[in-house]
């Protein structure tokens, strides 16, 4: 390889850290064709990790180096949300990342890329497109290793928790969580409350909120949160809350007394 060519993929590598993957159309878009990203990989500067991604030839890159990826370079909002966050953040001590689950929410129109789900992330991926709450409010920068993520805030998650309420989350285990989450930031958590389009979610957040009558509750301005009209039950034969009009577990309706 020429000077010139060792010079421009150095430069390649140089802008972007270590560990993460490269997507071949943001290499275009900066400058580097397909035919030299063709030569890169012959010339052993970088290996394909499936159609449109490359990683350098000795990197090992996990599922934080694909997400960095999307997020930087694709400009997409896919993100860890819902109990992966809370993970994270530390706001669920009792939940095992190494249960080997990574929780993924994004935009409705957005999709996960067949590399990323072809690719062995020795995790399992669950993956959530919707449009509940815009695409990016309450996302918070995260540092994992050498890599910072953008992932859900806690408020973000547990509503992102309760959104995936009954068929993929269990709403005991939102009610575990949400009694240790006696921090939130009220302004944000009124955002999201007045922004989320879920009336399932709403209500479920609001009665968890005064079911633990954590102190940041205090401060929401109940008037501006469209909780909209009629029942929702959430399981059959349950507990059915009133001033809700919603139907919840024994388990839940009792969790706390």
């Amino acid at each position: 390889m020429s000077i010139e060519k060792g010079s421009k993929i150095n430069q390649l590598l140089r802008s972007q850290p270590t560990g993460v993957v490269l997507l071949s159309s943001w290499m275009e878009a900066q400058g580097y064709s397909l035919g030299l990203q063709q030569r890169y990989r012959n010339s052993h500067w970088l290996r394909s990790l499936g159609s449109g991604a490359m990683i350098r030839l000795e990197d090992k890159v996990g599922y934080e180096g694909a997400i960095y990826a999307l997020q930087r370079q694709s400009g997409s909002t896919i993100h860890p949300g819902s109990k992966t966050a809370l993970s994270l953040l530390g706001k669920s001590h009792y939940l095992e990342f190494s249960t080997k689950k990574l929780v993924l929410l994004g935009g409705k129109s957005e999709r996960l890329p067949t590399w990323f789900k072809k690719h062995d992330w020795n995790l399992e991926i669950e993956f959530h497109p919707s449009d509940f709450l815009p695409k990016s409010l309450g996302l918070t920068e995260f540092q994992i290793g050498n890599l910072e993520l953008k992932i859900s805030s806690a408020a973000r998650a547990i509503m992102e928790c309760l959104y995936l309420t009954p068929g993929k989350q269990e709403l005991l285990e939102c009610c575990e969580i949400f009694e240790g989450l006696n921090n939130l930031r009220p302004d944000l958590v009124q955002q999201l409350l007045e922004e989320c389009s879920s009336v399932k979610v709403k209500r479920l957040f609001m009665y968890l909120a005064e079911k633990f009558e954590h102190e940041w509750v205090k401060h929401l301005n109940h008037e501006k949160i469209d909780l909209g009209a009629g029942k929702r039950s959430l399981i059959k034969n349950g507990v059915y809350i009133p001033k809700y009009q919603i139907t919840v577990s024994k388990e839940v309706a009792v969790y706390g007394s």
